[in-house]
């Protein structure tokens, strides 16, 4: 199975956001992801929780990568290449058959604290967020900064479909 692998650079400017969604939404084309479907709307979220830590946090200009399993023969007539030559398609790299990988790198030292903050506080749930929707998640050093990563089972990791995953016990809505 072809992975594809795409990064794009961000600068420390809260407007980044936006723009990484924007970027990792239209990289899914090709990758059998519906852009609107269940996992791209997990993972762009994730995008938005990881890319605002980097931007917010640190200061610091950042590198947002994906890891897209499942890329066909079409991806590049469907628009899933770039002019910029910072997405290619190989036949290996960090993401197994039918897991979606993002990693954000940046150039700070600091290690990513997860945060306990009270019901009026309006930040400070970003890593709790990504606890809870990623099916795994950390980070490592990398030179003199840092790559935080989590991870998406497209098979939906052994719960059906609709069934979310809270504390370790599943429910399904009613």
């Amino acid at each position: 199975m072809q992975v594809l692998q795409v990064q794009l650079e961000i600068r420390p400017d809260p407007a980044e956001v936006g723009r990484a969604r924007r970027w990792a939404r239209s990289r899914l084309a090709g990758s059998g992801i519906a852009a609107d479907g269940p996992l791209a709307e997990t993972l762009i979220l994730l995008v938005s929780e990881l890319v605002t830590n980097a931007v917010v946090h640190t200061g610091c200009a950042a590198v947002v990568r994906l890891s897209l399993p499942g890329v066909g023969p079409d991806a590049e007539a469907s628009g899933a290449g770039s002019a910029s030559g910072m997405d290619s398609a190989s036949s290996s790299g960090p993401g197994e058959e039918g897991v979606v990988r993002l990693e954000v790198a940046d150039r700070s030292g600091r290690a990513p604290v997860p945060r306990c903050v009270d019901g009026e506080a309006t930040g400070g749930r970003g890593l709790a967020l990504v606890d809870g929707l990623a099916d795994r998640w950390g980070w490592s050093a990398e030179g003199a900064g840092k790559r935080i990563w989590c991870e998406l089972d497209r098979l939906g990791g052994g719960c059906e479909r609709g069934t979310a995953v809270y504390g370790g016990a599943a429910y399904q809505p009613v």
